[in-house]
């Protein structure tokens, strides 16, 4: 079977995030960057299927000449092929981003069976260009999944609901968005890094989209405080810590 998997280049997770002098853009000067927690595992799970089922591996993203970098850890990791749709590094809303997918996707030469992506990117959040990506290429999808199957030709793929499991069956090809928890994603071997530097990654240019979204400002969330109490050294301070959980209410006077 043939998988696609689309990652996207996001701030590293802790990092602190400044932005423009005109709000309108993250400051990336001083960022590293790494793929969305989810994505990374949509990419394991790649890996997973193909080497289960015969076939092959790509990974796509959409982002600037330096998205390289993500898409040289997926190659490092056994992914067998990578895309760039390489744009100026602004941003690109959920409706551009799924149609140069579906552009990348017709324009292959590969037949996908199925398309993998995480449920939402770290940074944005959007929730929305698995299921765009499914609509324009007139795919069945399933959100959240954290178990996914391939019996012959039906995906299983099951998600956490409420009290329970929801388990789907997908005639394949289908597009299934993953969240972090399906698999642990493997490191990255230094013999796989060394051959990731030297695959040739294809380069394409999307056709920007239109669109009437406009960009007001962006606005950092208020910081939340936090206060830190030395009690005191050794036995001397047991009497303190009584006396802060019974003013916690965590022991009884």
């Amino acid at each position: 079977m043939n998988v696609l998997v689309c990652i996207k280049r996001v701030p590293a997770t802790g990092s602190r995030i400044t932005l423009t002098d005109d709000q309108l853009e993250i400051d990336t000067r001083h960022l590293g960057f790494t793929v969305s927690p989810h994505e990374e595992c949509a990419v394991e799970e790649a890996i997973r299927l193909t080497e289960t089922h015969d076939g092959t591996s790509v990974v796509l993203t959409l982002g600037p000449a330096a998205a390289i970098e993500q898409l040289q850890d997926a190659l490092a990791m056994g992914i067998a092929r990578a895309v760039l749709l390489e744009t100026d590094g602004s941003p690109w809303d959920p409706i551009a981003t799924a149609d140069a997918i579906v552009e990348a996707v017709r324009a292959d030469d590969v037949v996908f069976d199925l398309y993998l992506l995480g449920n939402e990117a770290a940074d944005t959040g959007d929730h929305q260009v698995g299921v765009r990506v499914a609509t324009a290429l007139g795919l069945p999808c399933v959100t959240g999944v954290k178990g996914l199957e391939v019996r012959g030709a039906t995906a299983i793929a099951r998600r956490e609901a409420s009290g329970g499991v929801e388990v789907f069956e997908l005639p394949l090809p289908a597009v299934v968005t993953v969240k972090e928890g399906i698999n642990l994603p493997r490191f990255a071997s230094v013999p796989g890094r060394i051959k990731a530097r030297k695959k040739e990654i294809a380069r394409r240019s999307p056709t920007p989209r239109v669109t009437t979204i406009e960009t007001i400002r962006l606005k950092l969330p208020l910081e939340q405080a936090s206060e830190v109490r030395i009690l005191g050294n050794g036995p001397e301070a047991a009497s303190a810590v009584v006396d802060l959980l019974q003013q916690r209410g965590v022991v009884a006077r």
